[in-house]
Formats: C-alpha cells, sequence, structure tokens
C-alpha cells in the first residue's frame, strides 16, 4: 500500500500522486487566513509534460507519495539543451533536459557529487547537499562600517546564482548558501 502524506507534511522535491501522474512539490506555502480554513499554496511540477502548475489544497488534505529512488551521480557539464552527468557506480554517462533540472544548476559546480531522483526507473530531479560554499564574483563592495545585520544586496556567484547578502560581503569572498531556501548562510 502507498504511503499517504497530509499537507503539513508537505516538503520541496517531494513526489506526490494526483489525477494519475506524478508531480514533483516545487515550492508550497501554509495560509492561515483572518477568516475561513487554513490552506496550503503550491507549485508542483509534473513529471510527464514538465509544465508547472499553481494548485491549492485544504489544510489535513491526503494524497498518495510516490517514494523515489535515489542514484549517486556526478555532475559533468551543461550542454546547452541537456546537462550531462556520470553515475559514480557504473561510469555511465546520463543525458537530463535541462529544464528538468534548470533550479538545481544554480547551485552546481561542474564535478561535483549530487542524488539523482529516480522514480520508475526514470530520472525525476536532483537533490543537492542542503548547503554549498561558492565564491562571490559579483556585488558592491562593502563599505567600512556596514554593519547592520539585516540590510542586505544582490550577490553574483561563480555558478551564475543571485542570492541576497549582507553588506559586508565583498568579490572574492567565499559564502555558504542554503540550497533549499536560497540563502546566504554565513561565510566560508
Amino acid at each position: 500500500m502507498a504511503e499517504v502524506v497530509s499537507t503539513n507534511q508537505f516538503r520541496n522535491g517531494m513526489h506526490v500522486e494526483l489525477d494519475g501522474q506524478v508531480w514533483r512539490f516545487v515550492e508550497f506555502q501554509h495560509v492561515k487566513p483572518g477568516k475561513g480554513g487554513a490552506f496550503v499554496r503550491t507549485k508542483l511540477k509534473s513529471l510527464v509534460a514538465g509544465s508547472v502548475v499553481d494548485r491549492t489544497f485544504r489544510a489535513g488534505e491526503k494524497m498518495p507519495r510516490v517514494h523515489t529512488e535515489t542514484k549517486s551521480v556526478q555532475y559533468l557539464y551543461d550542454a546547452g539543451d541537456e546537462v550531462i552527468l556520470m553515475d559514480e557506480e557504473t561510469f555511465e554517462q546520463l543525458h537530463l533536459p535541462r529544464g528538468d533540472v534548470e533550479e538545481e544548476l544554480a547551485f552546481l559546480q561542474p564535478s561535483s557529487s549530487v542524488l539523482l531522483l529516480m522514480v520508475d526507473g526514470r530520472p525525476a530531479g536532483m537533490q543537492l547537499p542542503a548547503s554549498v560554499e561558492l565564491a562571490v564574483t559579483d556585488t558592491e563592495p562593502g563599505v567600512r562600517g556596514d554593519t547592520v545585520s539585516n540590510v542586505t544586496k544582490p550577490a553574483t556567484l561563480e555558478t551564475g546564482a543571485v542570492v541576497q547578502v549582507p553588506l559586508f560581503v565583498n568579490p572574492g569572498d567565499r559564502i555558504k548558501v542554503d540550497t533549499r531556501e536560497r540563502r546566504y548562510i554565513s561565510r566560508a
């Protein structure tokens, strides 16, 4: 019997079955309005069509979870319209459409290891480490005395991703980034 998950168990990257198709949670948000019942607003990506849809669920709604297998792979390079990965056990090369892993690519450097999620033997996405260390390539230089803790500025990382960082971070600094929430954690 398939495991059933409730709306309070949703996680980014989790796979569920809806309307006879397998969907992956791209993002979700629990909403508790002042009037009426709580609900969960989600963005779901179809594994078959690749389309992303917005969907709202009532709090406590249940649906079957689709279990995924993981395979350890190494990111080799981006070939434009597809991404080339190598299975670390068999050394077999895998070609994935770039659109399927576009969000994860923002935090991947060539030759880094990641977990490839497999649903029914087909690649369904990547699971990144919780945090990665990357160098800042472009941001406004920090000014001495900028120590206010809650003010941020955009910084471009060596992989092309843009994250908000505190004012004291300068180009060339290495920082630690949370890959799930796409946010600055600390200096590396």
